[in-house]
């Protein structure tokens, strides 16, 4: 450990001369243990040099010349410290170049604990440039991109082991959807998809289940998804529903993994494929009708409404009343569970609200360099996500929609 030396009469003197100073206070201190620390390295280095030549300086032997190993002078290397910032040290060499001291790892810069920090803060959305200016900042040396991208390497295992974390928990509600982003892969950008699961425990606390790399448009994508999850632990015979947004191929594929569960399509989605049905002029009314079948009191009552609308429209925007009516027992299968949790599972906005942090975080970067980094940066988003939801876990009885609210949604 090391021990710095204070001198009560010199400090009295500096006491004196403190009005003076004022802010430089501080920088003086920390000149101070920058020189201390860097005096404690070299001595360190020194020490390990001798032992390895087995004399000190300046110290006769009585090997012959021509088998001694010779001193040559040094060589400066710089190193960042946490807390000290750029260290300046002499690395002593001998004629050989046989020395490789073990205080320093030979090619790093800088202090291991000081590359985990960078690594989060740019996986928290720090972009590189950013972290270049800070870094210069702070520790004297500025962060380039490969180093940036070295640093985050050293948490994939961790990345790996949260993303296929073994599910001891039951949810009894899962929300499906997939999102895009533009990856390098093999020299090349493409688009690649990642497929995303929320579950929503019986506490309502929602945890991300699944990120998981794969076409969300193929269903053997999630048959196999599916199936991962059961692999890690996830109990089938719990969940109760799935709410999503109309994926071809995904509603039989989770109707035939998860026996006796239903599922539930996001209003918003099925309502704006009605609407693009419309023509301009009828739209307020028409969805001033949709909305009236959504947010109806009872499944009874909102098939009333689309008995009505149906009679209505038929003849006026068949195309539209089709479309709804294709899709209209999947959109009311909400009204078969507790009418407190009605508003929750209406519609994938959890979901929603997950990847538009996915695509916030990953914009500035405009491609991602890998599968690997890309799970990175969204497993980092998914634990800030799951900190703030067990913080505010759904509150059924709050989420009963209002009679000012129940039917301000728009379509």
């Amino acid at each position: 450990m090391l021990q710095v030396d204070v001198n009560v009469s010199e400090l009295r003197e500096f006491a004196k001369r403190l009005p003076e100073l004022k802010e430089g206070i501080f920088p003086l201190m920390n000149l101070d243990l920058k020189a201390t620390a860097t005096q404690f390295l070299n001595d360190l280095l020194a020490a390990e040099f001798s032992l390895f030549i087995g004399r000190e300086k300046y110290e006769r032997d009585l090997v012959e010349v021509s088998s001694r190993v010779l001193r040559n002078g040094h060589y400066q290397r710089s190193f960042a410290v946490k807390g000290l910032g750029r260290l300046v040290v002499k690395v002593p060499r001998d004629r050989g170049g046989k020395f490789k001291t073990k205080a320093l790892e030979p090619y790093r810069r800088m202090e291991a604990s000081l590359e985990e920090d960078l690594a989060v803060l740019y996986l928290m959305g720090l972009s590189t440039r950013g972290l270049a200016l800070i870094s210069k900042r702070l520790t004297g040396t500025a962060v380039s991109h490969d180093k940036v991208s070295d640093c985050s390497a050293r948490i994939v295992e961790s990345v790996e082991a949260w993303r296929t974390r073994p599910i001891t928990e039951s949810f009894k509600y899962l929300y499906l959807d997939g999102t895009n982003f533009s990856m390098r892969v093999d020299g090349s950008v493409e688009k690649v998809n990642v497929l995303v699961v929320i579950g929503v425990s019986e506490a309502g606390v929602k945890q991300v289940l699944a990120l998981q790399a794969g076409d969300k448009e193929s269903s053997s994508n999630w048959r196999q998804l599916f199936r991962d999850l059961k692999t890690r632990g996830l109990d089938s015979s719990k969940v109760k529903l799935g709410i999503m947004d109309g994926l071809p191929g995904l509603e039989k594929v989770f109707e035939e993994e998860f026996k006796g569960a239903v599922v539930q399509r996001c209003q918003v989605h099925v309502a704006r494929n009605v609407m693009s049905k419309v023509p301009h002029k009828l739209r307020e009314k028409v969805a001033d009708e949709v909305r009236s079948i959504f947010y109806a009191s009872s499944e009874k009552k909102a098939r009333e409404f689309f008995s009505k609308f149906k009679k209505d429209y038929e003849g006026e925007i068949p195309s539209a009343v089709k479309c709804l009516e294709s899709s209209l027992d999947q959109t009311l299968a909400y009204l078969k569970f507790p009418k407190e949790e009605w508003k929750s599972l209406r519609t994938t906005n959890p979901i929603e609200r997950l990847n538009k942090e996915f695509k916030r975080r990953t914009k500035p970067m405009e491609t991602v360099a890998s599968e690997k980094s890309c799970y990175n940066l969204l497993v980092v988003i998914a634990l800030r996500m799951e900190l703030y939801w067990r913080r505010y876990p759904i509150t059924w009885k709050s989420a009963l929609p209002g009679p000012e609210t129940e039917f301000t949604h728009k379509f």
